[in-house]
């Protein structure tokens, strides 16, 4: 396992640290995003500010892309696609007002722009309602 985050990250230029390699396991555990101080309260004695850097070095090398939310800023891993230049988050941010969680939602695709006159680099869209596990427990 550490063996293939270290390919990882070496993949997109990054100097597989243990912090790093720490911080991108923890991540590749969840699905949903999630803010710093959720994720530094998994790690019980590491330092704020290098949990910060990792995962702004990790967004800048495109292995994690944020997502802003109201005044919080959350993380989640790239796919493989993404790049230094180019994060290839095509998709819904999703917000559920019940159980408090964001998750990408892979099946609302934004079409990229066939046109060869500009380049979009990114795109934030954002909704926020009721997740499915949320609205099948209202249901029941």
């Amino acid at each position: 396992m550490k063996k293939n985050i270290e390919q990882k990250l070496l993949s997109k230029n990054t100097n597989p640290t243990s912090m790093r390699i720490l911080v991108y396991d923890f991540l590749e555990q969840q699905q949903t995003a999630m803010s710093l101080s959720e994720i530094e309260s998994h790690f019980y004695k590491a330092d704020r500010v290098t949990i910060y850097r990792t995962l702004k070095t990790f967004e800048g090398k495109g292995i994690v892309h944020s997502i802003q939310e109201n005044t919080t800023v959350k993380y989640i891993l790239c796919h493989d696609g993404c790049d230094e230049e180019t994060h290839k988050d095509w998709h819904l941010h999703f917000y559920c007002k019940i159980c408090k969680q964001t998750t990408c939602k892979e099946d609302f695709i934004i079409p990229q722009n066939g046109s060869q006159n500009y380049r979009i680099d990114e795109i934030k869209l954002f909704g926020k309602g009721i997740c499915e596990n949320c609205l099948k427990e209202s249901l029941q």
